[in-house]
């Protein structure tokens, strides 16, 4: 991971667009290419970034750019070309660097879940109709390059489907789903993967951004999937 402290200004363009005037930040890059850039702030929601894969070029600034730096601020050092896999560009221009480091993390072990979690995503396993009539599983902990999906299970009509199971639903955990639908429906033998993000509770915010990543929430009764709520036995 390299980790870059700078003064710089941020301009993305693709769907969209967007700039951060010139200021302080830190910018990420991880090793799967992603990068991301970051204020003193916001806990750990970047200001802007890009999925991977993308391509970084370093380069340095042209006559206008810098022409139009000077006007605003110290002589411009570099700017980097972040180009994302479906042509949006995030164009980050230097002027100052305060600290540039890289640090090798290793392979991280993955998120250990709780007893509940672990628990939970054993009996949704043992239980996949759940997401449907006519679901199965074909794995549990299906192996992606940046970590295990919880279930990989398949329709009665040969579709795909990444379930992520949290106790407590939270934007984070659409987000990481987010990453392995990314690399998945990169395997022609998958085909596009359909998402599912289940959980006992899930915050509004996590299913407004799991609507917009064509993500599917469910809401997981706990006791019932263990056999302990009994309709039969309900007054109600």
């Amino acid at each position: 991971m390299r980790l870059l402290v700078a003064r710089c200004q941020v301009d993305y363009a693709g769907r969209l667009t967007a700039h951060l005037p010139m200021a302080t930040r830190l910018i990420m890059v991880k090793r799967d290419s992603s990068v991301s850039i970051h204020a003193d702030d916001r806990a750990y929601k970047p200001l802007n970034w890009m999925s991977p894969p993308c391509t970084i070029e370093v380069r340095e600034p042209e006559a206008d750019e810098q022409a139009v730096a000077d006007a605003l601020d110290p002589r411009l050092t570099q700017v980097w070309e972040v180009t994302g896999k479906d042509g949006d560009t995030l164009q980050i221009s230097i002027a100052e660097v305060l600290h540039d480091s890289e640090h090798d993390l290793g392979v991280d072990p993955g998120l250990q879940k709780d007893g509940v979690e672990a628990h939970l995503q054993q009996l949704l396993a043992e239980n996949p109709e759940t997401f449907g009539a006519g679901v199965e599983l074909v794995r549990r902990e299906y192996m992606t390059a940046i970590g295990p999906v919880d279930l990989l299970c398949r329709t009665a009509d040969g579709h795909h489907i990444a379930v992520e199971v949290k106790r407590r639903g939270e934007i984070d955990g659409v987000e990481q789903l987010t990453r392995y639908l990314e690399l998945m429906r990169r395997d022609p033998l998958l085909g596009d993967v359909q998402g599912v993000f289940a959980a006992q509770q899930i915050k509004p915010q996590a299913r407004v951004l799991a609507a917009d990543r064509g993500i599917v929430c469910v809401t997981v009764d706990y006791d019932a999937l263990r056999g302990l709520d009994r309709a039969e036995e309900r007054l109600f």
